[in-house]
């Protein structure tokens, strides 16, 4: 059954959303206060990269299921009001800042109509502390006939349009955590395509729904800086990670998934909503429960300074040293350079007086906006030409599958750091290249099983992808 929907914050997650929702053939409109994405929108020009997004959005256009609007008063006719405002990390402070939230939720008040016999539903799904939704619950209902609840995203950047038609699980928070209060026949009317192709359906209260969001979260940035502390411990007891994380991972209790090593997580989600749920347990007396996560997130930003360590450590003094960095938005398959660990360390080699030249085949605005036009190539071959080092950060296909022999025809010195445990290493050796990479315990010299150092420049085995071993010599 068709639903007038509409979307509040257009947003990276409520455009997507928007499109999605007039993809399953609801009628939608999308709101958003910045008139300049809006337009954006309404063109049918997507304002982020993400795969298949735009495909979505222009036939939702096409269709005339789907709109956009900076006006309030367009939503009044809408029976179903998604909220998907930011709640970033407060400039003072750990925790959530939602006061665009609370603002929209007022606004939203101000228009939505007493509807006699029938229900108005406003659903939240932005990340947010527990006890949010029952904060805001009061000035929704204070319209007589509307309802508030709460239906956490989890989307990855990358694959958005497929996790929003294809959910693993639908959440659903209310008051009274009832599967017969009317909010949940309401949304299940509009998610009523995907509950049919059997996505399982969770209602619960209004705290635990904001709590699934926010634990998962947590749970994966433990899981990414638990695999990274254990690089360190590789780095100096001359153990590879890779090997290590693949072992651990084949138990099915933990599972492979998020235990690469590498230069650690960012983007706009896992290092805020990390935070955010640190302090809020502090706000709720029970900090000392997860101050755990106080060395998740330390943990993490050692990652992007083991990285600069290693580059001094292959060149010395960084100053005036030509430094390309591969990548600069915080993953794959994404231009979003929230918080992005590539960027952190281009922005540290800059510092430390690199010559430096980033690119990447989507994030330009953001590195420009971070670093200058000036330091910024669209083009691999261009920002490989003379390089004296090669950092890759973001694990773009075309980075992956670089031709380490072309590569080095390129670059003034062939010594390259993978900061992202997806090169084939031997075979980068074999084309003549110096490699490092984060908890593969090529960085120092470290004691052999026999207890005895590897002196520098002595052969040592590294395994291969193949598990053969190649001879690489340790560093001076």
């Amino acid at each position: 059954m068709t639903q007038r929907i509409s979307v509040i914050g257009v947003g990276y997650l409520g455009a997507v959303h928007a499109a999605a929702m007039a993809e399953l053939g609801h009628d939608v409109i999308g709101l958003d206060v910045d008139a300049e994405r809006v337009a954006a929108l309404q063109a049918g020009r997507a304002p982020f990269h993400e795969p298949g997004f735009e495909e979505l959005l222009r036939r939702g256009l096409a269709a005339g299921r789907l709109r956009f609007t900076t006006d309030y008063a367009a939503l009044a006719d809408a029976e179903v009001h998604f909220l998907g405002l930011g709640t970033p990390q407060r400039a003072d402070g750990l925790g959530a800042d939602l006061s665009h939230l609370e603002a929209a939720v007022d606004a939203l008040a101000a228009v939505l109509p007493a509807r006699a016999g029938a229900r108005t539903l406003v659903v939240g799904k932005s990340t947010v502390p527990a006890g949010t939704a029952r904060a805001l619950a009061p000035r929704i209902e204070q319209v007589p006939g509307a309802a508030l609840m709460w239906n956490p995203e989890f989307l990855r950047e990358g694959f958005a349009v497929q996790d929003t038609l294809a959910p693993d699980r639908l959440v659903y928070g209310v008051p009274g955590a009832a599967e017969e209060d009317p909010r949940v026949g309401m949304l299940d009317a509009v998610y009523a395509p995907i509950l049919e192709a059997g996505t399982p359906r969770l209602v619960m209260g209004y705290e635990a729904a904001e709590l699934v969001k926010v634990s998962a979260n947590a749970f994966l940035a433990t899981k990414i800086s638990f695999i990274n502390a254990v690089a360190e411990m590789c780095e100096v007891t001359g153990a590879d990670v890779t090997d290590v994380a693949r072992a651990i991972g084949m138990d099915d209790r933990i599972g492979a998934k998020f235990l690469r090593a590498g230069v650690g997580f960012g983007g706009g989600c896992l290092p805020k909503d990390l935070r955010a749920f640190l302090s809020s347990a502090e706000q709720h007396g029970v900090g000392e429960a997860l101050g755990f996560l106080r060395e998740v997130d330390a943990v993490n930003q050692r990652r992007r300074s083991r990285v600069v360590e290693l580059a001094r450590e292959l060149l010395g003094d960084l100053a005036g040293r030509r430094i390309t960095v591969l990548g600069a938005a915080f993953k794959p398959d994404s231009d979003d350079v929230r918080d992005s660990p590539a960027l952190d360390v281009a922005a540290r080699l800059l510092e430390a007086g690199a010559e430096l030249v980033v690119t990447d085949p989507e994030a330009e605005a953001g590195a420009v906006r971070r670093l200058g036009a000036e330091r910024f190539t669209a083009d691999t071959e261009q920002a490989l030409a003379g390089a004296e080092l090669v950092l890759l950060l973001t694990e773009w296909g075309e980075y992956r599958d670089l031709d380490p022999e072309r590569a080095r025809a390129l670059v003034a010195s062939p010594r390259i750091i993978d900061g992202r445990s997806v090169l084939d290493l031997p075979a980068w050796q074999r084309s003549g290249w110096t490699t490092r990479a984060l908890g593969r315990g090529e960085a120092r010299s470290v004691p052999s099983r026999a207890g005895r150092p590897v002196p520098a420049g002595e052969a040592r085995p590294v395994p291969s992808s193949e598990g053969r071993p190649a001879a690489v010599p340790v560093p001076a």
